[in-house]
């Protein structure tokens, strides 16, 4: 039996996530705990049924939304829960399966061994990866590193991560965004800006088919325009940003050179 975390613990943000849900939840709980799932209004009878899954797993525990707010709200939901019972970091994890649960003890012991630091998924792809996503998302790489001076950031899309929950909900209980798909991309910038440095470990993601049990709720066109103006607002606070980004920049490579001396 896994003994619970009392500082970290797994959160699944999960809309009408189709049947995988139960398959990613159980692979979660075999390798770690507590585990706590966001029901974000969903609409498919997931919600009971992770209920009742709950009833008889004691590390399991089930959060409803009433309505549907987004990802971004659902993760706030959990990690504000999350502080009121004690725990400082959360591991985030798509409810659909496409995201590994074998890697969340490297994940989490990378995490306890610097507390201070947010752990990032890089995406190993396979064939099962449309190319339209794997070549979209360089192009978001590239402006989070911009808004960021290249600060480390490996992946701003990829959602299996450890943030540390204090900070992450300092950066969102000041934005009025940051509740729907712009959520992983904003949240890593903006912790950079705070100063919290990423760490990147590889772990496999895969994209499920519809016979497969796949369900997408990703729109090719609403998606890539919240993500447009969400790195325009960006864009903006990097530059108001960019005298302090530059003198951390110069304060770090300072410090480099008096270690190495």
């Amino acid at each position: 039996m896994i003994q619970p975390s009392p500082t970290h613990l797994v959160l699944i943000p999960s809309y009408n996530p189709g049947p995988r849900v139960f398959e990613t939840v159980r692979a979660a709980l075999n390798r770690w705990s507590p585990v706590w799932v966001v029901v974000d209004g969903s609409t498919d009878g997931s919600g009971s049924q992770l209920a009742e899954m709950a009833a008889t797993e004691p590390g399991l525990r089930i959060l409803i939304l009433p309505k549907n707010q987004g990802k971004g709200a659902a993760v706030l939901h959990g990690i504000r829960e999350g502080m009121r019972a004690g725990f400082t970091h959360a591991l985030t994890m798509d409810s659909d399966g496409q995201h590994p649960a074998e890697s969340i003890p490297a994940f989490m012991q990378a995490s306890l061994a610097a507390p201070e630091i947010m752990v990032l998924g890089r995406p190993i792809f396979d064939s099962s990866a449309p190319n339209l996503r794997v070549r979209g998302r360089k192009i978001s790489n590239w402006w989070a590193n911009l808004e960021t001076l290249w600060a480390g950031i490996g992946d701003s899309l990829y959602g299996f991560r450890v943030y540390p929950l204090a900070q992450l909900e300092q950066v969102m209980r000041h934005q009025r965004w940051m509740r729907r798909f712009d959520f992983d991309v904003e949240a890593v910038v903006r912790l950079c800006w705070r100063g919290v440095r990423p760490a990147n470990l590889p772990a496999p993601v895969r994209y499920f088919r519809p016979e497969e049990g796949g369900v997408s709720h990703f729109n090719y066109w609403r998606d890539n325009l919240l993500l447009t103006w969400m790195h325009f607002r960006l864009f903006l606070g990097f530059l108001v940003r960019l005298p302090s980004l530059l003198a951390r920049r110069l304060r770090d490579a300072r410090t480099r050179d008096d270690r190495g001396a």
